[in-house]
C-alpha cells in the first residue's frame, strides 16, 4: 500500500477510464452499475508437490514472538501424514480503506467476481502504509476451536483476535460487503495489481478524505480445517513489500 501520492500516477494508468467516481456519494446520486459476477462454487484440491510445501511451510514461520499463537511445526517439516491436507490456490486480495479509518480485505475469487470474504481488520489505513514500508508484515487472525460437530468454516468465522507483526491490535470482524465495497470492487475490477488512490467520500476532508487500495495477487494455503495462509505474490519476483496473513484456530 505505497504513498497515495507517489503511486497515484501508476493507479491513474490502471484504473478504469474515465477517473472513477467516487465510491460513496450524495443520497440521490447515480452509481456505477455492478458488472462484478458470482464467484464459481468449485472446490480447488489441486495437490502441492513437495518443494512447495516445504516452501510454505517455510515462509508460514511468524517473526519471533510469543506473544502470537502461530501454528508451529517439530523441525519445520510437514508430516508425511499431513501433506496430502495442504491445497493452495491463487485469489485477488485487496486492502483499502481511508487514511485515518480502519482498514478492509477483500479476497475474491478474482478481480471480475463479487467478494467471498470482507475482513475489517483492527489497524488504521495509514499505520498500514508505514508497516509495508519496512518491507514485512505478517497479520494473524486467531479465534477459538470450535467442538468437531460444529461445522463452521474458518473464514466464515465472525470474529478474530488480531495480530501485526507479533503484536496484538484489536479484533478483525467479517462483515457483508458493503455497497460502498462493492462500487470500490467494481472501479477496481480492470486492475488486478497495483496500489494507489480513489477518490473519497468528501472534499471537506481533503487528502484524508482520500481511499487508498493495493491489491495484489494471493497464494492461499490451506493447512487444515483450522489453519489458512494467504501469501502475497509479488510480480516478476521482484523484491517488493512481504505480507502473509494467517487465518487459525487455537
Amino acid at each position: 500500500m505505497g504513498d497515495p501520492k507517489s503511486s497515484s500516477s501508476a493507479a491513474a494508468s490502471k484504473a478504469p477510464h474515465p477517473p472513477p467516481p467516487s465510491p460513496s456519494q450524495p443520497s440521490g446520486s447515480t452509481h456505477q452499475p455492478l458488472s462484478l459476477v458470482q464467484p464459481s462454487n468449485k472446490k480447488k484440491n489441486k495437490q502441492v508437490k513437495v518443494f512447495r510445501v516445504f516452501r510454505s511451510v517455510f515462509r508460514s514461520f511468524p517473526i519471533i514472538s510469543p506473544v502470537c499463537k502461530f501454528p508451529s511445526l517439530p523441525g519445520g517439516v510437514l508430516p508425511d501424514s499431513h501433506r496430502s491436507s495442504v491445497s493452495a490456490n491463487r485469489i485477488t486480495g485487496t486492502l483499502f480503506g481511508y487514511r485515518k479509518g480502519r482498514v478492509s480485505l477483500s479476497v475474491q475469487e478474482n478481480p471480475r467476481t463479487l467478494p467471498t470474504l470482507v475482513v475489517e481488520l483492527a489497524m488504521q489505513t495509514n499505520v498500514l502504509q508505514k508497516e509495508m514500508s519496512l518491507g514485512m508484515v505478517r497479520i494473524a487472525l486467531e479465534c477459538e476451536k470450535r467442538a468437531e460437530k460444529d461445522k463452521t468454516k474458518l473464514l466464515e468465522e465472525p470474529l478474530w483476535t488480531m495480530y501485526c507483526n507479533g503484536k496484538k491490535s484489536g479484533y478483525g470482524v467479517q462483515r457483508d460487503a458493503s455497497e460502498e465495497d462493492l462500487q470500490i470492487m467494481e472501479l477496481l475490477k480492470a486492475t488486478s495489481m497495483g496500489a494507489g488512490v480513489l477518490p473519497g467520500k468528501s472534499d471537506v476532508d481533503g487528502p484524508d478524505g482520500e481511499l487508498a487500495y493495493m491489491r495484489a495477487y494471493f497464494e492461499r494455503v490451506v493447512g487444515s480445517k483450522d489453519s489458512e495462509t494467504l501469501y502475497m505474490l509479488s510480480p516478476d519476483g521482484n523484491n517488493g513489500p512481504e505480507l502473509s496473513i494467517f487465518f487459525v484456530r487455537v
